[in-house]
């Protein structure tokens, strides 16, 4: 199925380490993150923002392509919430926020610039109001 939706066998293997790590911290999540993101990749948009996300990692931090990913992503997910894909049960952690920070910071000291897209994807959700954890 990955192949057919144009993923490569990098991006194959980023998304498999990610489950991985899911599946540790946020067990009882992990199903239901599970069903969204089987649910998100019948959408055609929420494929390509993964896709140009997962490109962006070779992109410098300075790139003016990361703002704009930023925002076409928050503006996606803010039009279609159901598809953020935070495991259930993470906000009801006491260690929820220490756990999200593992997830969403997941290999970004090797790739700077998703370190910086996190930071922009982040600040303008908050800024809409989605209270991420």
């Amino acid at each position: 199925m990955a192949a057919d939706l144009g993923f490569t066998p990098d991006d194959v293997t980023m998304a498999r380490e990610g489950l991985v790590l899911i599946r540790a911290l946020v067990p009882e999540g992990f199903d239901d993150y599970v069903t969204k993101v089987e649910r998100a990749l019948e959408d055609p948009r929420y494929v390509s923002l993964v896709k140009r996300l997962w490109r962006a990692a070779e992109w410098e931090p300075e790139d003016p392509r990361i703002d704009e990913l930023a925002t076409a992503m928050a503006d996606h997910f803010l039009a279609h919430p159901s598809l953020l894909p935070i495991p259930a049960g993470l906000r009801a952690r006491a260690d929820g926020a220490i756990r999200y920070s593992l997830l969403s910071h997941h290999g970004q000291e090797q790739k700077p610039a998703w370190a910086r897209l996190d930071e922009l994807f982040e600040a303008r959700m908050r800024s809409a109001g989605i209270d991420l954890p």
